[in-house]
């Protein structure tokens, strides 16, 4: 991700940026210090831009995120002229360079690392690190244009089902996770076993549409135990042996109806919500924090948003999850990268990475 921001004689920040994932997945925000944000879409990159009005810029900064292969970095190079021109400003313009080095693809880490070095060294600017998953809560601050800190954290994705507390945008303290699947992983499991296309999440949600939550019994482990800790093995193979019997991962048991299927997603799909909202509480109550902000792709979830603001109004706690176009990974989020800036945080150009996931 790519964050460049100008100089000007007034007081708020704006941030330009680039998403680099996939192809399939740029973003070229625009995000200023008072949160406002503005979207363009172009149909070569989808494109984001956020523009902030009549706002005077102080710092530049410009952050690299991970890019996945060569073809994207080809990609990256042409799309990176694109935005500095559309910001008005050229790389001898930044102030610093950030990258994303932690958790993920150590491959893709790798690369923009180096990117990001590369700059670093050759524009003589300051070197920033940023904490992918710290970036998805700080995309809440800049949804909702306030300062949620301190709150309880929770990261729920693909790869990470993580609780954290946060102190501030950048000061994190581990709290407890999944030990075996994120809650991301097994939407994408149960999902195949129902014959339901990638990714998971969504798929799940669709099917569950007009089933039964309460059909099946499966399993909310470790949900009544203190230890804020997830585990989704268990429910993933609760549902296997439903549908296929103890093993056999091949053939079901007996063929599935429309009406069965949306039974089983919506009953998997009610107990995977029940842990996650349970274990956020329990870290509500043993932090005595009254904030949660929750962020990742599984906050997308329809029933698992309405479930936490449920659970918000009955307990009384303030609820941040992130909007759905920035629950997956975004560019807006790297905005997290002007935080580290402001702190004087920056880093040695032997800065390596920190790859696999947060357990």
């Amino acid at each position: 991700m790519l964050l460049a921001v100008r100089d000007g004689d007034g007081l708020a920040i704006s941030a330009l940026g680039i998403r680099d994932f996939h192809i399939a997945e740029n973003g070229v925000p625009r995000v200023d210090r008072r949160g406002n944000v503005n979207r363009v879409r172009r149909k070569a990159c989808r494109a984001e831009e956020r523009k902030s009005v009549g706002e005077i810029f102080l710092e530049r900064i410009c952050l690299a995120e991970k890019v996945a292969d060569d073809e994207n970095l080809t990609f990256r190079k042409r799309e990176l002229r694109e935005t500095l021109r559309r910001a008005g400003i050229t790389l001898a313009d930044l102030d610093a360079i950030a990258v994303a080095n932690m958790p993920g693809l150590a491959g893709s880490l790798l690369v923009g690392l180096v990117a990001a070095k590369t700059l670093a060294l050759a524009l003589q600017k300051p070197l920033i690190a940023v904490n992918h998953l710290q970036a998805h809560i700080y995309a809440c601050k800049v949804a909702f244009k306030a300062n949620p800190f301190p709150c309880v954290g929770l990261i729920v994705s693909g790869g990470h089902s993580s609780l954290y507390r946060c102190s501030g945008a950048i000061d994190f303290t581990f709290l407890g996770g999944t030990i075996d699947d994120a809650a991301g992983e097994a939407f994408d499991k149960v999902a195949a076993m129902l014959g339901l296309p990638y990714p998971g999440g969504p798929s799940i949600q669709k099917a569950a549409t007009g089933g039964n939550p309460k059909a099946h019994s499966f399993p909310r482990s470790l949900l009544h135990e203190g230890r804020l800790a997830f585990s989704f093995s268990g429910l993933k193979t609760a549902v296997r042996y439903h549908l296929f019997g103890p093993g056999n991962s091949t053939t079901l048991l007996s063929p599935l109806t429309e009406s069965e299927i949306a039974d089983v997603a919506a009953s998997f799909q009610e107990a995977a919500v029940d842990c996650l909202v349970g274990k956020s509480l329990q870290a509500l109550q043993q932090t005595g924090l009254s904030t949660l902000c929750v962020g990742g792709g599984v906050a997308a979830n329809a029933r698992f948003r309405q479930k936490l603001e449920d659970a918000a109004e009955e307990k009384g706690f303030r609820l941040f999850i992130a909007p759905l176009a920035l629950c997956t990974d975004n560019a807006v989020m790297g905005a997290i990268a002007i935080e580290r800036y402001q702190a004087g945080l920056f880093e040695p150009l032997d800065l390596d990475v920190s790859p696999g996931l947060v357990r």
